[in-house]
Parts: structure tokens; sequence; C-alpha cells
């Protein structure tokens, strides 16, 4: 027997229970009691022992339910593989056991064995047993085991295969919100337009209303439409906390420097961190004290490394459950909390819904409304969040006087590349778009279409992000008479020679409606001029918003015939593409957007003003 350590409270209790056991005097029903309460006390460990002593002499058909529920508890503490072996032993003696078998996959895929996880779970989703185990619902757990697959396979950018998945659990199930997002969000990855594409009995309002936040930021600009998915998420999905707010119960009082948290699993390799570093790095010390409160993968990037040197505390939660960690951040005395994430992938928003702070800041991750009750304020500027869009935004905006974005003047850009190194013509006026394929959409594809139509010599330079996107892409292009070799597809590379590559296009051509945003800065920053057009939207302002700042309004257009006109004249006067370019190179990092210490103080400012303020009212 393994060694074990058992609280002395326990002890006495614990022996007879394993005398029970070798007695086989331990009913099943009182088994599972007495190891769900080991289990609930944080001893998980004891409780499988104590399910491992009944199995050693128990031989009856109700075996396989307690390896079943052993199963369980391993996976929940951890233990993959040894709940996989207590999986296989049950599955060795009833072979249709459905529970066993989906629950064996997640096993599977927990100790990174992929291909095995989805077999487990396409032979889950084949099995044809009328009757589950355990009161459950065969149907449900083959639609679980399919929904897995399909999970699975798109986080393995398996696309094509993963829509398929989605498909067929759609076609059994209608009115399945969760694979309902998925599907159109995986279809937007593809550019597999349109992308609301009816399945079965689902139907293009049941697409429309179930979309992901995410993907409604790239399919409309409508802030009615983004208010009502973001609502939806955090009805459904989001904590509802009606006690006190925590930063009321810590006891902590709030003196000397104010305290600002900063709250993301994006303090890594990614968007938000490298747009992030120096606003840490630049904040005050004599005036404000910083903390990381983050769950971001240790990517043992120097960009990491640097983030959290210029933390004066870091507070790692990645295996702390939402309500501990709002807890700690309430203890900390935190005066402004800033969450970069928002909605998007890997946020924890429960942890703002229980209040740890009295100031509660949106900024950068989520250009758009959250529609969270734990955030009261948003980080903006005048062009991003006019006064029409205000309206259809839960939080109030906190105005910076230029732009609302940060930026990181750090930068390693690499050596200047040829046109040659990737297969762009020397002659060529080069069009390019290096956002993420999911925020193409068919109008704006199909106006570079027209673009390069009336352009001649002209090319359209493009990331691709799966061969399915590259397809489609090309599909469309042929649909509307351009050749496929316009279409020129760029890899991926380091962020080095990402940055310096934009120097081989002559005009940025931006998306609609998710504009660029770290994407814009990197262009801007790098001399290309962006031509972009500003919708109602906070998010498809994003780019004017940098135009303005660095001194290039008349790249902004405001609709897309005007916005496909502009592009037009650019690419047959090319001297007008170089003076841009010109000017960004000797003015650009000279302007208002690069002035990154104005931009700290000016949001120091905000955040001083309100936390002063909100210590003012405590002390009353």
């Amino acid at each position: 027997m393994k060694t074990l350590s058992i609280p002395a409270d326990l002890e006495a209790e614990w022996q007879q229970l394993l005398l029970r056991c070798e007695q086989s005097q331990l009913p099943l029903g009182e088994l599972m009691s007495r190891a769900g309460q080991l289990h609930a006390r944080g001893l998980g460990e004891l409780a499988c022992e104590l399910y491992a002593a009944w199995l050693r002499k128990e031989e009856g058909p109700l075996k396989v339910v307690a390896l079943y529920n052993m199963g369980s508890i391993l996976g929940n503490i951890r233990k993959h593989a040894e709940a996989e072996a207590v999986y296989l032993q049950a599955l060795a003696i009833k072979p249709d056991f459905l529970q066993a078998r989906v629950n064996l996959g997640h096993q599977l895929e927990h100790l990174g064995r992929v291909d095995e996880a989805l077999q487990t779970w396409a032979e889950a989703a084949n099995d044809r047993s009328q009757v589950g185990i355990l009161g459950t619902d065969p149907m449900e757990l083959r639609l679980h085991a399919m929904k897995n697959r399909a999970r699975l396979l798109e986080q393995q950018k398996r696309y094509q295969e993963s829509e398929a998945q989605m498909r067929q659990v759609l076609e059994l199930k209608p009115d399945q919100g969760d694979v309902l997002q998925h599907y159109v969000h995986i279809r937007q990855k593809q550019c597999a337009w349109p992308v609301y594409q009816p399945v079965g009995e689902v139907t293009v309002n049941q697409l429309l209303v179930n979309t992901s936040l995410l993907a409604m930021l790239s399919y409309s600009d409508d802030p009615a439409l983004q208010l009502m998915v973001a609502q939806r998420f955090v009805n459904e999905k989001v904590v509802k906390y009606a006690g006190p707010p925590l930063h009321q119960l810590s006891g902590k009082r709030r003196e000397g420097r104010i305290r600002i948290g900063y709250l993301s699993g994006d303090l890594c390799m990614h968007a938000v961190g490298l747009l992030t570093a120096e606003l840490y790095e630049l904040h005050d010390a004599s005036r404000f004290e910083l903390f990381a409160f983050d769950w971001s993968r240790d990517d043992g990037t120097p960009l990491r490394a640097r983030i959290l040197k210029a933390m004066d505390h870091h507070v790692r939660l990645h295996q702390v459950d939402d309500r501990a960690a709002a807890e700690m951040i309430a203890a900390a005395g935190i005066d402004v909390l800033v969450d970069l994430q928002g909605l998007t992938s890997g946020a924890r928003p429960n942890i703002l819904a229980y209040r740890p702070a009295p100031i509660q800041v949106g900024y950068l991750g989520l250009p758009a409304t959250s529609a969270l009750p734990g955030v009261d304020w948003i980080v903006a500027d005048r062009f991003v969040m006019p006064p029409e869009y205000l309206p259809f935004c839960t939080e109030k905006p906190i105005y910076l006087p230029h732009s609302y974005q940060v930026s990181d003047r750090q930068r390693e850009m690499g050596a200047m590349p040829t046109r040659a190194q990737y297969q762009l013509p020397e002659d060529a006026f080069v069009y390019c778009s290096f956002n993420n394929n999911h925020k193409f959409n068919e109008d704006v594809f199909a106006s570079w279409m027209r673009v390069l139509a009336q352009v001649d010599k002209s090319v359209l330079w493009l990331l691709a992000d799966n061969e399915w996107a590259k397809a489609n892409m090309l599909k469309m292009a042929a649909a509307q008479g351009v050749a496929a070799e316009r279409l020129i597809f760029a890899p991926r590379v380091a962020p080095p020679d990402y940055l310096a590559r934009f120097q081989l296009a002559d005009l940025f051509l931006d998306t609609f409606p998710y504009n660029a945003g770290t994407t814009a800065s990197d262009c801007l920053w790098a001399g290309l001029p962006i031509l972009t057009r500003a919708g109602r939207s906070y998010i498809s302002r994003m780019a004017g918003s940098l135009l303005n700042a660095v001194g290039l309004p008349d790249l902004i257009t405001f609709s897309l015939a005007e916005y496909e006109q502009r592009a037009v004249q650019i690419g047959q006067n090319p001297g007008r593409a170089a003076s841009y370019k010109r000017y960004l190179r000797e003015q650009g990092r000279q302007s208002a957007l690069f002035d990154i210490p104005a931009l700290v103080r000016d949001l120091e400012g905000e955040f001083e003003k309100l936390a002063l303020a909100q210590r003012q009212r405590e002390r009353v």
C-alpha cells in the first residue's frame, strides 16, 4: 500500500474503513460517500486509496462503477496516467461503458496523446448503446465525445475536419449554443464565405444570436449586436455574485503609493504583451506600485522576463480558482485593477465579478464593450469612442488625449529584406494585409479584388493562417477574374523579420469591421502607410485612432466605396505612397502616436484621479 499522509482527526476512522474493505463490509454507496468527502477536503489521493482497497476485495458487477469514480478523482487531481489505467480496467470488464470511454479520451488529451484521444472519442461517438450506466443518456455522451473531437481538432488546426464534426453534432441536435459559436468562428478562420451557412435545422438567426463576441467583431460593425452577444456571454457564463464587493471586505487600508494591478493571461509573447512591455517600465515608481496578477504561459521569452522585471510584485494565478484569485487581489489592497483580456480567449471574467478592486478598468485586450458587471471603465480616446457609440457600452470611457494605444518602442526590427526573398515582383505596386484571416470577410476581400483589377502591375501580399483559407481566397479571386499569381502568401517568421518585411510593401489595406490593432502599430512603426475604414464601433476605429496620432488622417475612410476608391488612387499614383513612407520614416516615430512616456503620464493621471477620489470616499 502506498504511504499516504493521513490527518490525525481521520486516523482512527481511516483504519476502520480499511478493515471494512478487507472484510468486504463497506457497501458501494457508503464507499462513494466517504471517498467524496475525502476528495472535498482536498484528500483526493486518500479517496483513491480507499477505492483501491475496496477494489482489491470486490469482483462483482459493481466493480466498474467504483473504477469509474476512482478514475474521475484521479483525473481531477491530475494523475492522468493512473486515471487512464483505471478507465482501461473498467472498459476491459465492460467494453460498452460509454462514460468511461469518454473520460478516457480526456486523460489521453492531458497526456498529450492527441491522436489516441481523437480515436477514443470517435469510438464513443460511434457507440450505439441504447441505455447508459449511471443514469446518463447515451446520446448526450456521444455528443460530448463529438464536441470534444471537434474542439481538439480545431486546436490542432485541422479546421476542415473540425467543422465537419461540428456539422454532425448540429445535425443531431441543433440547439447547442457552444457548438454554434465555434462553427461560425471556424468558418471565419477558413475564409469560408458566407460564414453563416445553415446546418440541418439550424437557422441563420440561431447562428447570429450564438455568435461569439470575437466572431461578431469580425462580422458586424453594429454596436448593438456586439453588445447583445457580450451580454449573452455574461448572462450564461459569468458568475452572478450578489455579495458585497470583496475590496470592501479585505480590511486593507489603501495608503501610500497607488497600487495598480494588471490582470492577464497574455503577459508573454502575445499581442498584448508586445504592446504593453514599455508601459510597465515607464510607470512612475515613486507614485505607483505595480502588481502582475497573471496566468500566462511561461514561454521563456525575453519579453516575458522583461514584463515581470518591471513589476513590483508578481502573483501567479495559474492554478488558483477565480474566487480565491479575487480574494488575493483584494488582500493586496489594489486601487486600480486593469483587465487586459475582457472576453478574449483564456480570460477569467469571474475574477472581476467579485469586484476585488474599487476601480476596475478594461484595456487593450478587448477593444469593445465586455458588458462585464465588474468593469466600470475602459481606456479609449475620442476617436474610438465617439458620443454616438457610448449608449452601446456598459463601461465609461477614460479618454487619453491622442490615441488609446500604448506600444513598445524597443521592438526589434530585423535586417531589410529584398522583394526577391518573398517572391514579390520588383516592379509591382504591393498592397499587403497581414491581419489574421478571421478578420477577413467577403465584402472587404471582394473590394481588394476590384482594386487589383483597376491597378496594373499590382499584387496583394497576405498571410494565410491555414491551407483552407488560402484555397478559399484563391477561389474567390478566380471568380472575380484575378489571376492566382497576383495573390502572394507570406510565411510566418520571427517578430524582428516580420517587422522588417513591412518595408517591402507600398500600402497596407486594413480589414473592416475588425481593424488592425497591434499590426497597425507595427506597420506604422516600420514606416508603411495603412489605409483604413472607420465605422461605428471601437474596434472598427482602432487604426483610424493611430493614423490621427501619427499625422496621417487622410488615410482614414468612412465607407467601402471611399476605401476602395482611395486604394485605387494611391495604387495608380505610387509617388503618393512613397511620400507617405517618407513622412513616416522622417517624422512617424516622433509623432504623438509613439510618444509613449507622455501616454503613460496621461494614463497615470487618470488612474491617480480615480484612485484618490475613491480613497477620499472611503475615509468619509
